[in-house]
């Protein structure tokens, strides 16, 4: 799969990262679409994706956040 979406609301790290680390590891997208509602989880998931050569954007949408991986 080149794109994938992943809503990972109502979660508390460190599933979110988890999670978009299982989905990277096993299928390697090139692009990662991932809506989550903690700051921690975009700090998280930012930091995990950067060393794994995604570049990564944030958007606030309401209480929501909405990170773009990229390869």
């Amino acid at each position: 799969r080149r794109q994938r979406q992943m809503c990972i609301r109502d979660s508390v790290c460190p599933m979110p990262v988890a999670m978009v680390q299982k989905e990277v590891k096993a299928n390697a997208p090139k692009e990662v679409e991932v809506m989550v509602d903690d700051q921690c989880a975009v700090e998280n998931i930012t930091r995990y994706a950067t060393n794994a050569g995604y570049a990564v954007s944030v958007d606030k949408e309401g209480t929501d956040y909405r990170l773009t991986l990229k390869k």
